[in-house]
C-alpha cells in the first residue's frame, strides 16, 4: 500500500482499496483492525456458501466471510495474492476475504457519489457509494452494511424454513 497523507479532516476519510472479482472496493481504513494473508480456514457446516468458515486469529475465532461471493460476484478464486480484512461485526472480528489489497487513498467527503441509479439488488444495498479516482472507480462499502444483510438474510431464510414445515 502506499503512504496516506497524514492530515485528515473531518471531510475526508482515508479508505483501503482492494480487488474483489476484477472491481475495486474501498472500506474506511478506521473500520479495519489489520489485513492478514488467507492462512488455514477451518469449514463450518451447515453455514451459508458465503461463510469460507473460521480461523485462529493470535487465539481469537474469527469468522471468514468469502467477500464476493457475499455480494453475489461469484466465489473467491484463492490464490497468493489473497487476503483477509479483520473488521469488527458486533463485538466480534470477521474476515472479509478479497482478491488482493491495492492501496490506501485519502477521498475527500464531496467527492463520494451516489451508486449508479442502475444497480439492483444486493449491490446497490451494500454500496455507500463511488469515487473516481484516475481512471478507476472505487465502490465504498461499509462492513456493517454488508454483515447486517447477512444477518437479515439469514433469519429470512429461517423464517422461510419454519413456514414451509
Amino acid at each position: 500500500m502506499t503512504e496516506p497523507d497524514e492530515k485528515t479532516s473531518e471531510d475526508t476519510r482515508l479508505v483501503a482499496t482492494f480487488l474483489l472479482a476484477g472491481g475495486l472496493f474501498g472500506i474506511d481504513t478506521a473500520l479495519i483492525q489489520e489485513v492478514s494473508k488467507v492462512g488455514a480456514i477451518t469449514p463450518v457446516r451447515h453455514a451459508p456458501a458465503y461463510v469460507m468458515g473460521i480461523r485462529n486469529l493470535r487465539g481469537k475465532i474469527v469468522t471468514v466471510i468469502d467477500l464476493q461471493a457475499r455480494l453475489d460476484l461469484g466465489a473467491a478464486d484463492l490464490t497468493g495474492e489473497s487476503r483477509i480484512l479483520i473488521v469488527e461485526n458486533a463485538g466480534e472480528p470477521v474476515g472479509l476475504v478479497v482478491d488482493g489489497v491495492s492501496d490506501t487513498i485519502s477521498i475527500n467527503q464531496a467527492d463520494i457519489k451516489p451508486p449508479p441509479p442502475g444497480l439492483h439488488g444486493i449491490q446497490a444495498h451494500n454500496l455507500l457509494g463511488v469515487h473516481r479516482t484516475g481512471e478507476r472507480i472505487v465502490s465504498l462499502l461499509d462492513p456493517a452494511i454488508v454483515l447486517k444483510a447477512e444477518e437479515e438474510h439469514a433469519g429470512e431464510m429461517a423464517i422461510k424454513e419454519r413456514v414451509a414445515s
